[in-house]
């Protein structure tokens, strides 16, 4: 089970339940593998909302890994895709908000 309060978010893939989360360790890696140079720079990378599948397969590499599952990015990038990528891609936005919160605006004060 999830703990939403820790930035966890649930993901299935082919009939097999995934926990993501967003760790200090998960996004040093991700800065690493996507030379980001550093958290900003992460956050504006994935802000734009266009990523490449490349992108999508560090993130969630580094989000499975973050909750526990010892999946290197070759096995990552096999993980079939049954349920379609828009219920990834809604896990992997849900994970990223966890770990930056909601960006600043009218409805999101702060």
């Amino acid at each position: 089970m999830v703990n939403r309060i820790r930035g966890e978010v649930p993901l299935v893939l082919a009939g097999q339940r995934y926990t993501l989360c967003l760790t200090l360790g998960a996004l040093a890696e991700l800065e690493g593998a996507l030379k980001a140079g550093d958290l900003i720079g992460l956050a504006e990378r994935f802000d734009g909302g266009r990523v490449s599948a490349r992108d999508l397969i560090a993130l969630l590499g580094a989000a499975l890994r973050g909750g526990g599952h010892a999946l290197d990015d070759d096995a990552v990038a096999r993980l079939p895709l049954a349920g379609g990528l828009e219920a990834v891609s809604t896990a992997l936005g849900e994970v990223l908000a966890a770990a930056f919160g909601e960006a600043p605006g009218p409805a999101n004060p702060r």
